[in-house]
């Protein structure tokens, strides 16, 4: 069966001190959920289980993110993660702590027969 996306949703996260793109990127997530109140499984008999929710990710870094851990932050269904290059990363003065900004992608498709 073939996926049929049904929602996007976008989220932004930052680690301020210390440069890590697995807080920063587990922070995007989490902003990008905020922003769903999903309230269509009494009417379409669709259940959080048959959820196959795509996180892309885009970071200055992308190999510096764990995947495993951010995947971790979607409660519902088949998560699968990816990176790419992207988000943006702002210098400290000193030169010795980052600030760190990674984009999130949160795409939730379904089977077309479910």
């Amino acid at each position: 069966m073939a996926l049929v996306r049904w929602i996007t949703e976008m989220g932004m996260g930052a680690d301020v001190h210390g440069g890590d793109y697995t807080k920063a990127a587990k922070r995007a997530v989490s902003d990008a959920l905020r922003h769903s109140s999903l309230s269509f499984w009494g009417p379409t008999g669709k259940k959080p289980a048959d959820m196959h929710v795509e996180v892309v990710l885009g970071a200055a870094r992308p190999e510096m993110i764990d995947v495993v851990a951010v995947a971790a932050e979607v409660p519902y269904g088949t998560v699968t993660v990816r990176t790419q290059p992207g988000g943006l990363d702002i210098p400290a003065p000193a030169g010795d702590d980052p600030l760190v900004l990674v984009n999130a992608a949160v795409l939730v498709s379904f089977d077309d027969g479910v």
